[in-house]
């Protein structure tokens, strides 16, 4: 069956769905890493992707983000030049009902009636302006993670901002 619109998803309503030991058949989580790059460098400036406004961000569009941001920090600034923190983990578990289609579905299903849903994937949820990404580099590379910082809003569903969390003064001179 195909995936689900994020729109579906997107907002927060309800109360958190989050324990895991409780359910079974939950599909894992598509986030292979949540620190990349130099994880023992001493970098001067750190940049953040702040959310403008509370949503849920599902772990595939982490993931896309989070290997967007990376491929382009590899590919400009080098391995060893850059720090990139994921900074959300998917706690909550999406749940949804699944309808039959076709002929005779009908007969087959109650529609709305008793509809709980089984778990389909998890996601984070963010509130307005929390950081989801952190890039740490020196002041020379700081365009360079601006850039990825885009490219990586690009993956993730609400409207983000890039905020300059350390070293700002190293910028401006």
């Amino acid at each position: 069956m195909a995936r689900k619109p994020a729109k579906m998803y997107r907002r927060v309503t309800g109360p958190a769905y989050t324990r895991k030991s409780y359910m079974g058949g939950i599909p894992g989580s598509k986030i292979s890493q949540f620190d990349t790059g130099n994880l023992s460098g001493d970098f001067k400036v750190a940049v953040s992707l702040s959310v403008d406004e509370p949503c849920q961000i599902r772990h595939i569009a982490l993931e896309a983000a989070r290997i967007a941001a990376n491929r382009y920090l590899m590919k400009s600034t080098g391995r060893l030049n850059f720090r990139l923190k994921l900074r959300v983990y998917p706690h909550q578990v999406l749940r949804e009902n699944k309808m039959a289609t076709g002929a005779g579905a009908d007969r087959v299903q109650d529609g709305m009636r008793g509809a709980f849903g089984k778990a389909v994937g998890t996601a984070a949820r963010v509130a307005s302006d929390q950081k989801v990404f952190t890039v740490f580099v020196n002041p020379p590379n700081f365009l360079k993670a601006k850039e990825a910082l885009r490219r990586a809003s690009m993956k993730v569903p609400p409207p983000c901002r890039i905020v300059i969390d350390e070293g700002l003064e190293l910028i401006k001179a």
